[in-house]
């Protein structure tokens, strides 16, 4: 196959061509016998992108999402590799939970990895005798599941890590420094009703660089590979920064804040929590300038019913894969960051933090993950048209550019005429 009139995220206008699941040559090149065409008239190609941090919610959870919407969810924005999270039932703290959930991954239609969990009846034994994607997301406070752990074992799950070269990924939360005066009292009504800015009170900013300066240190003692997920304060990055760990940050700590809570109460709940705009503001400054690794959705769609609850109630989290890589890139058409950005931050970093070399570029050699966006196409993102087994989304309204196509090692995976019929394999395999 040759893909031809391609502009990659550094301009150029290039063909490729793909063999046997792998770019095999990108430049300007002549077509062969035979070969199948396909015209991208200069639309914008960039690498599929690579999520690392979803929570596909099975197996335990399927009335929530599968490892087959998500996977089509994930494919329908753009992505083509994922890495799971470790708080479904059975938990994957084990050997045994591993397996279960590697069994059931088989129907996803993108590549993707799986992490492992760390609690008090972890068995690493068996659980690092597995092709892991990475250790985590270690909880060093609760969120959803109950997963939270004590310093000794994190510094001891760390140092495991670590003679096993495998990363950690860090949920940096110091339940220490929460604020329960902010959880007493009148917390408003149901759902979006519900006064959530009091959540993001509760989860207090300090609890988190308080909680990176920790990980990276443990990280420094042990020798442990640290990466802090879903960052969501520029002073968590900047301890990550100066702690020599790598971090991402989500969509929603990047595009919503503390002001959109009175319209999304308990569907804009999540841990960590909105901050004030003033932050998601320098956030976005670290996001263009480079000191932000990469983005990662922490995609954790729950159903409607159980966000129509009160703040107490309902669970944390919200749906993202989708829309990640849509919305960058109407930032993009909005002026406030470059496809370059982008492309590192959604497939170059990750790939090349959590060694992945044949992901995450558009090179010889490299898998044909691919996906085409027409940057004149923005549209409206509306949950009522997103693939996810959760049909709402926190980002209604917000400008994004959907993919017109998505290739998964040279075989296409989503496109107007829906999904394509291709096996996702485990990265670490």
């Amino acid at each position: 196959m040759r893909i031809e009139n391609a502009t990659l995220a550094d301009g150029r206008v290039v063909d490729v061509r793909v063999e046997d699941g792998t770019v095999e040559a990108v430049g300007d090149l002549d077509p062969v016998a035979d070969e199948e065409t396909v015209d991208a008239e200069e639309n914008l190609l960039l690498p599929g992108a690579i999520d690392v941090h979803v929570h596909f919610r099975e197996p335990g959870f399927e009335h929530k999402e599968t490892w087959e919407t998500g996977a089509r969810s994930a494919a329908a924005g753009g992505v083509t590799t994922v890495a799971d999270q470790p708080n479904t039932d059975p938990t994957t703290t084990d050997g045994a939970g591993f397996d279960a959930k590697a069994e059931r991954a088989a129907k996803s239609c993108i590549d993707y990895g799986i992490n492992g969990g760390v609690t008090a009846d972890w068995d690493p034994d068996s659980l690092l005798d597995r092709p892991l994607f990475a250790l985590g997301e270690v909880f060093l406070a609760d969120s959803t599941g109950d997963m939270g752990i004590e310093a000794d074992l994190f510094s001891e799950a760390a140092e495991r890590a670590g003679e096993a070269g495998v990363p950690v990924t860090v949920h940096a939360e110091d339940a220490d420094l929460f604020d329960e005066s902010a959880i007493e009292g009148d917390l408003g009504g149901v759902g979006r009703d519900a006064d959530a800015d009091a959540w993001s009170a509760y989860r207090t900013a300090e609890a988190e660089e308080a909680a990176v300066e920790r990980a990276v240190r443990v990280g420094g003692e042990t020798g442990a590979q640290i990466h802090v997920a879903h960052t969501s304060t520029p002073e968590g990055v900047d301890a990550a920064r100066d702690g020599g760990a790598t971090c991402e940050a989500t969509p929603h700590h990047l595009f919503l804040s503390r002001d959109d809570l009175a319209e999304l109460g308990t569907y804009g709940r999540m841990n960590p929590p909105l901050r004030s705009e003033e932050r998601r503001e320098a956030m976005f400054e670290r996001l263009a300038d480079g000191r932000i690794d990469m983005v990662a959705t922490d995609h954790a769609p729950h159903t409607r019913e159980e966000k129509e609850q009160s703040l107490l109630d309902a669970p944390s989290g919200v749906p993202g894969v989708e829309t990640m890589v849509p919305l960058l890139l109407g930032a993009v058409v909005e002026g406030d960051l470059t496809v370059e950005r982008v492309r590192d931050v959604v497939a170059a970093n990750p790939a090349e933090v959590f060694d992945l070399p044949r992901k995450g570029r558009i090179e010889a050699g490299a898998d044909a993950d691919l996906a085409l966006y027409d940057l004149d196409a923005a549209r409206e993102i509306r949950g009522a048209d997103l693939h996810s087994k959760c049909d709402w989304t926190p980002f209604e309204g917000h400008t994004g550019v959907f993919p017109e196509w998505t290739m998964l090692r040279g075989e296409f995976v989503w496109g107007g005429d829906g999904f394509g019929e291709v096996a996702g394999e485990n990265v670490r395999d």
